[in-house]
């Protein structure tokens, strides 16, 4: 196996991950918080697709990542994050459509680029924390995954089976 087939994987399996997390909860349980000052899983999504695009089209611009709903950047950022009551959130539908054509064109990119274009230095303000190619697109699993334990808190407040 080589890196790039690795982190493919990753990038799947994380993927899947969103999905199943997703898969019994309704549009209302995205937008219910586990506690107060929490981010409700909404928030969360769209959290999770704007920074994928935005850390990989830093490192990797010809990247074709398809165009967000007007607004919806600005409703995903930390100032909206606390809003009160939580409204004009997308639907668990759209979430799941933007973040798949998120995923899929950061792995479109990932299969253009060879084992050794993974050891590219990275720029900017993520180079102390992702040193290189590799390390940013390893970082689109981590990030994924952070989020996710934080979904299975929300799962748990909302009754929902424990899923491993």
């Amino acid at each position: 196996m080589q890196a790039t087939d690795a982190i493919r994987t990753s990038l799947q399996n994380t993927g899947k991950m969103v999905g199943w997390y997703l898969s019994d909860l309704s549009d209302a349980d995205l937008v219910v918080r586990p506690t107060a000052g929490a981010n409700h899983i909404a928030w969360q999504l769209g959290h999770l697709i704007v920074a994928e695009r935005h850390l990989m089209s830093a490192e990797l611009p010809d990247t074709a990542y398809s165009e967000l709903p007007a607004g919806f950047a600005e409703k995903h950022g930390k100032e909206a994050a606390a809003q009160e009551p939580p409204s004009g959130f997308a639907t668990k539908a759209e979430y799941l459509d933007l973040f798949n054509r998120t995923r899929q064109a950061t792995l479109d990119a990932l299969a253009r680029l060879s084992d050794k274009d993974l050891d590219r230095p990275t720029s900017g303000r993520m180079a102390e924390f992702a040193p290189t190619l590799g390390a940013i697109f390893l970082l689109q699993c981590d990030h994924t995954m952070m989020h996710a334990g934080q979904f299975s808190v929300t799962r748990r407040k909302l009754g929902k089976p424990v899923l491993f």
